[in-house]
């Protein structure tokens, strides 16, 4: 098959590596990519929201597969442009139409849809400029801290987190004043839960699914989980407390009934679904719906699938997931990123790379490429604010002096991870360093 991965960041570039091991990928291209991804295949010039361009690229190419990997693409409608358009109607399309993308694309639908479908999901409601009364009336209901949220896309950043009242509605008021531009035009105040974040995914057809493996993601700049909110400085898989009783709970509480409640709507759905949960005392609960997979849980969650991806997708796009199944390595992996200086806020970009950041993937270790590109001249130079996201796997028998097998393999995952982690270099380099300590103090307690 002609594989066509669109996007171009670290989770692009782990899912073009995983589809490019398939015996059945025959040729697999990038756009836009980016150098890791050429390691692999062919880059093609273009935006994944230039639906024209996607077309072009795929006819030149004779390409089988589109994958989408960001969520803008499919909230303005790539997947209904697909489907309308008789020259591209037999090309598999992974991604949801523009109303299953709704999901991630409006934080109001979304809970309202959880809402109709009796989802488990923190108490809320949504406001407009023109409520802004009945908004502070709501807030002033709830105990602090107040989560707000921009309804629309805001790039991972719209979603702020109040520790006091008078915060929480300066803040509501800069929302809907424009801090994340059209995003904000509503805002969705909800109650706040208390646990432990985990990320989990699936694979469905519409009607069957495939549980990915699981993982925890660090958002916080800062070490300990402090300062503002990134697109996500590491992750880790697998995540202890997600035991087979918990993940029953949410096959019967969110899965099947945000599946069931797709069908009841009449909205077709062919992809990923990313489910932001919050374990609340061993209940899981919804904090969020992506429409595609999550960056960087992907560069963790990619090494961990032991069976064929492209495999899997075929079965997905053809809507016969019912007759897959998918294999999970009992290794953990464990991922850090490396990010620009000024991150999350101002930052420098076309600082070089140190040349061997192209050649450390290898072994239990690989280097997934997030905002790296090349100068005029040739050299590896950063592009934007996450760099480099590396991801180290192990297995017991890599620490078999460890006292707690989970907690030695996140012990290895780390020692491995950090070692590759100083081979690289470019001016600014952060990263946090204490990503996994407080899985492997949950699991020694």
């Amino acid at each position: 098959m002609n594989v066509l991965v669109l996007g171009g960041g670290g989770r692009e570039h782990a899912i073009a590596w995983k589809i490019s091991r398939s015996r059945d990928c025959e040729n697999l291209y990038a756009m836009p990519g980016n150098p890791g991804t050429a390691l692999l295949g062919q880059n093609i010039k273009g935006s994944p929201s230039d639906f024209q361009a996607v077309k072009s690229a795929v006819l030149e190419h004779g390409i089988d597969m589109v994958v989408v990997g960001p969520e803008d693409p499919l909230v303005k409608g790539l997947g209904d442009f697909f489907a309308q358009d008789k020259d591209l109607e037999k090309v598999l399309f992974i991604g949801p139409c523009s109303k299953g993308a709704a999901l991630e694309g409006s934080k109001d639908f979304a809970k309202n849809f959880m809402q109709r479908h009796s989802i488990p999901t923190a108490a809320f409601r949504s406001f407009t400029s023109e409520t802004l009364k009945e908004a502070d009336d709501f807030l002033s209901t709830l105990k602090a801290p107040y989560v707000l949220k921009a309804d629309g896309l805001a790039a991972g950043k719209g979603v702020l987190i109040c520790q006091s009242l008078e915060q929480a509605r300066v803040e509501l008021r800069n929302m809907l004043g424009g801090k994340f531009g059209a995003a904000g035009n509503t805002v969705v105040i909800e109650e706040f839960l208390s646990g432990i974040e985990v990320s989990m995914f699936i694979l469905t057809d519409g009607k069957d699914y495939l549980i990915l493996p699981e993982a925890k993601d660090y958002k916080r700049i800062g070490e300990g989980d402090t300062g503002l909110n990134t697109g996500g400085m590491g992750a880790v898989s697998p995540v202890p407390f997600v035991t087979d009783e918990f993940t029953q709970k949410v096959r019967e509480r969110i899965i099947e009934p945000t599946l069931a409640g797709l069908a009841e709507e009449g909205i077709p759905y062919k992809g990923f679904i990313f489910l932001g949960l919050m374990n609340c005392g061993g209940d899981p609960y919804v904090i969020e719906y992506n429409v595609r997979m999550g960056d960087p849980e992907t560069e963790a969650v990619m090494t961990r699938i032991d069976s064929d991806l492209l495999h899997h997708l075929k079965m997905c796009a053809l809507g016969r997931l019912s007759e897959d199944r998918i294999e999970i390595s009992p290794k953990s992996a464990l991922t850090v990123v490396c990010v620009s200086g000024g991150y999350p806020e101002s930052y420098r970009k076309g600082l070089e790379v140190s040349s061997n950041a192209l050649s450390l993937s290898g072994g239990n270790v690989n280097v997934f490429h997030s905002g790296t590109s090349y100068s005029p001249d040739g050299k590896l130079v950063t592009s934007g604010g996450r760099v480099l996201a590396i991801t180290a796997n192990s297995s017991i028998s890599d620490c078999p002096g460890c006292s707690s097998a989970a907690a030695g393999l996140i012990e290895e995952g780390r020692r491995a991870c950090y070692a590759q982690v100083e081979k690289i270099d470019f001016e600014g380099k952060y990263f946090r360093r204490d990503i996994g300590l407080d899985i492997i103090r949950y699991i020694k307690g």
